[in-house]
């Protein structure tokens, strides 16, 4: 089963860049696989995320979100069949991610199924603030988060 992780966010806008983080720390214990393709650090979103993982029999995202009431360094866990839209897994402009992924099957597009795409997203503090390092909060989550994501993505790959 061949396999992409895929980082999302923005290296520069503080705590958004945790996805990008993950999938670079992640990619370094889980070591060079013939079954996985890395790409630590993902921009785009809507229609044009279908070219990115296009040909994938499953896909890890790791991505930031904001919600009412959330704590920074909570991490959730879902896949396609019950996707959220996050920050970055959805642009205004564009497709939402479910809809991107439906209109793709729907050309005829390989994807992955639904429950072949993983999504690990962190809650974040801050989006908007041009900084190449994350919240305090966020920073002192960081190897705990990398430990507890890294160890789930681990089981996905299996051996």
């Amino acid at each position: 089963m061949k396999t992409l992780l895929l980082g999302m966010g923005n290296p520069i806008l503080s705590d958004d860049a945790v996805g990008i983080r993950l999938a670079g720390a992640i990619a370094e214990r889980v070591g060079r696989r013939q079954d996985l393709d890395v790409v630590e650090e993902c921009c785009v979103g809507g229609l044009n995320l279908i070219e990115v993982i296009e040909g994938y029999d499953r896909v890890i995202v790791l991505d930031s979100m904001m919600t009412a009431g959330g704590v920074p360094g909570t991490w959730y866990a879902f896949d396609a069949r019950a996707l959220r839209e996050t920050l970055n897994l959805r642009n205004v402009h564009d497709a939402n991610f479910a809809t991107a992924l439906e209109l793709g099957r729907a050309m005829g597009t390989r994807l992955p199924t639904d429950d072949e795409i993983h999504v690990f997203a962190v809650e974040v503090a801050e989006t908007a603030t041009f900084s190449e390092t994350m919240s305090a909060t966020l920073e002192a989550a960081f190897p705990e988060l990398a430990a507890e994501i890294g160890a789930e993505v681990e089981s996905l790959l299996g051996d």
